[in-house]
């Protein structure tokens, strides 16, 4: 990997010092390639680092509430999930799939406003993804832009339609497991704004037991042009989501198609409700005419009660801030100066309640250990984020160097609630506790060059990821985690994006290594009863390579109009440097052991026909390779492929604009998971389940039989 990097970087700057003074100028060329394409350069212009963009057109290539099927096309991500369309995990570059619960070390945005709370969690069950039309991903640590980013970050758009008129559309798809979806959404624009409202309801019984789910969103967003170059932007939504959890199974029956669900999750009807709202308030101005702003003030709250196989658990959690960024822009001789800087605040003062179940008890699987095994929390939690980009290019040789560093810090105050003086007589342990990661520092350089249509990019970058306020504290000692230091992440990454064949034809290559180091993993402590607390375990490297091509063939008089195919690759080498952790009461070293849950290959092939008269077929066969599911690389667990195909008629009729479709899952019924339980829980097994003890229960299945949906989309223009 390093003679790679090496020939890469000597590559750069042979063609660096290759003067092609007037053929940069790559923005004004109209591509004929796929819609995603202009979009994708200039991110990857802009954030000095290999970035992928989704369009409108490939999200609808499957549901759209399943937004794991879409995204984990992209090489480089991959989307987990633990329910129906609850649960995700994002995993970017072989990053982020030990956590077992909800996001960690990934941000995520909409628009402007962090999906990330303060403590630096994700959770995306209450994210309305059918209101998504665009989708960015940096890949690796983007902490410099986007703070505690160690594995990357996933931004989510909804853009606004400027198409003057009146507009109302009714989506509605239904099928498998008795699912039924339905959108409906009311458009009203000018040529100065664009106001946007919608109402989504999701419901099915799922394809596992006691597997339903049941969600409902309200929207509305807006964009209001103050000026020529300055506009106002304003989101709200209201959020209900239910999703029951099945629980794991084990390795035996994941590979014999037999799914009874985990009797530990179904006897306590386990799953997790949110209610939630967000809002954000955002403005772009010009402050000067070389000097503009773009600020976003935003507030959410989600309300959570959840039912787990071993706790009962109420979290409120409030969560505010704002991000704003300036660009200023000057022009010398030969040079443009771009030096972007800002900030991203957060704020979380949140409540948690946590019940233990007893577990003893099977005639009564909710009965808890009692106050005594309870807590309640009030958390303080601080975040923030300082940041300064430049860009420097010469443009006759259409150059570029960038710099970039950011400034973080996090901090958490807990006081226990239960704690008082006198309230309960046993609570002698006062679980209250202050700390305080100090200020960070992220470095981000990059040296780009444009060649004709090629952008050539090679960079370093530095993540940086604090634990979070749980894993701050050992609850056995009753004291701070003291000795926890940040997880920190280097990489080398050197990309081109370009495109051939009169612009017809692109492609993405990355080559690239991360460096991680102070790797946190929850260990069990000695003599404790299975007492665990975290702790930093060491390093490992992730090297890879990316391709993704795609092309686009146009033919407006043929009855074929239009084709589409694209093939994306990922090949990962991942492995612990010096990696050690506690097991089985034993202190053990996986130093060159292949990192769990990261494959070595993955790869989307991707066929797409669309003919004049308006019919079309989307084809996608997703790959995951196998991959190891502990430490040791003792328990491999299979790769699997899913094609999934989409049939339908598009046409527009006057006023009406009509798309009727049959959209078919998994259509060579191949046995595959969705979620395992690594690093942190490897063998994973729960009190009160139908597995003996001992039986590891790792998988969440997915439907292993071809499933099919049926659906209309209508949009009516007055």
């Amino acid at each position: 990997m390093k003679r790679y990097i090496g020939i890469a970087a000597v590559l750069c700057c042979v063609i660096v010092n290759a003067q092609q003074s007037q053929e940069s100028t790559i923005e004004e060329v109209a591509i004929q390639g796929r819609k995603k394409i202009k979009q994708e350069r200039a991110e990857f212009k802009r954030h000095g680092q290999s970035v992928e963009t989704l369009s409108e057109e490939e999200l609808n290539r499957n549901n759209p509430a399943a937004i794991d099927q879409t995204l984990s096309t992209m090489p480089g991500l991959q989307v987990d999930k633990r329910t129906n369309f609850g649960g995700q995990r994002l995993v970017v570059r072989g990053y982020g799939n030990d956590q077992k619960f909800n996001n960690w070390g990934v941000k995520a945005y909409w628009n402007n406003m962090p999906l990330t709370n303060a403590e630096g969690i994700t959770i995306l069950d209450d994210v309305d993804f059918a209101n998504v039309n665009n989708v960015e991903v940096i890949k690796g640590p983007a902490a410099t832009m986007y703070g505690g980013g160690v594995g990357g970050a996933v931004r989510f758009y909804t853009r606004p339609d400027f198409t003057k008129g009146v507009s109302v559309s009714e989506n509605v798809m239904f099928g498998a497991f008795k699912t039924f979806q339905s959108r409906t959404q009311l458009n009203v624009a000018d040529e100065n704004y664009s106001i946007n409202a919608a109402y989504g309801h999701l419901e099915t019984d799922g394809y596992r037991p006691n597997g339903g789910g049941l969600k409902n969103f309200f929207n509305i967003n807006g964009t209001v042009k103050l000026g020529k170059k300055d506009q106002l932007s304003f989101f709200a939504s209201q959020a209900y989501s239910y999703e029951h959890t099945s629980g794991q199974i084990s390795y035996d029956d994941y590979y014999a198609g037999i799914d009874n669900g985990n009797t530990a999750y179904i006897s306590k009807n386990a799953g997790t409700k949110i209610k939630s709202t967000r809002v954000g308030l955002s403005n772009t101005v010009n402050i000067l005419p070389n000097l503009r702003n773009y600020t976003t003030l935003f507030y959410y709250n989600g309300n959570t009660e959840s039912v787990s196989a071993g706790a009962y658990g109420i979290t409120s959690s409030p969560n505010v801030g704002l991000r704003s960024t300036f660009t200023l822009k000057n022009e010398f001789n030969n040079f443009e100066n771009k030096l972007d800087f800002g900030t991203e605040i957060q704020n979380s003062v949140s409540t948690a309640s946590s019940y233990r179940f007893d577990g003893k008890f099977p005639d009564n699987p909710l009965l808890t250990t009692g106050i005594n095994g309870a807590s309640y929390f009030k958390y303080n939690n601080n975040q923030s984020t300082y940041f300064a980009i430049d860009y420097l290019t010469y443009k006759p040789w259409g150059v570029t160097l960038l710099a970039g560093v950011s400034a973080n810090r996090t901090n958490y105050d807990r006081k226990d609630l239960f704690a008082l003086p006198g309230l309960i007589a046993a609570h002698t342990k006062d679980q209250s506790f202050e700390k305080d990661y100090k200020v960070a520092y992220t470095p981000h350089f990059a040296l780009q060059k444009e060649w004709k249509h090629q952008i050539f990019n090679l960079s370093y970058s530095e993540g940086y990821n604090s634990p979070t306020a749980a894993s701050s504290f050992i609850t056995y000692t009753n004291t701070a985690n003291d000795d926890l230091k940040p997880e920190r992440a280097k990489m080398i990454d050197f990309s081109v994006h370009g495109l051939l064949l009169n612009t017809k034809l692109d492609y993405q290559v990355s080559v690239f290594r991360i460096d991680y180091s102070n790797k946190l993993t929850q260990l069990v402590i000695p003599n404790s009863g299975n007492q665990t607390y975290w702790a930093n375990t060491g390093s490992q490297k992730n090297n890879g390579l990316e391709v993704s091509v795609g092309y686009q063939y146009k033919n407006e008089n043929s009855f074929i109009n239009r084709i589409v195919p694209f093939v994306n690759l990922s090949y990962y080498d991942a492995k612990y440097k010096d990696f050690k952790t506690r097991l089985a009461g034993e202190d053990r070293d996986y130093i060159h052991k292949t990192v769990v849950g990261v494959p070595r290959n993955k790869y989307a092939i991707g066929l797409d026909i669309y003919t004049k008269p308006g019919f079309y077929l989307v084809n996608t066969y997703n790959y995951l390779g196998e991959v190891y599911a502990d430490f040791n690389n003792d328990r491999l667990v299979k790769g699997f492929g899913l094609l999934n195909s989409k049939l339908g008629y598009k046409k527009s009729f006057n006023k009406l604009d009509l798309d009727v479709f049959v959209m078919g899952n998994n259509l060579t019924n191949q046995i595959n998971y969705t979620f395992l339980f690594l690093g942190n829980s490897i063998n994973d097994s729960d009190t009160g389940s139908n597995y003996p003890k001992g039986v590891a229960t790792d998988l969440n299945p997915g439907p292993h039989k071809s499933y099919f949906f049926y659906g209309a989309n209508l949009k009516y223009r007055f």
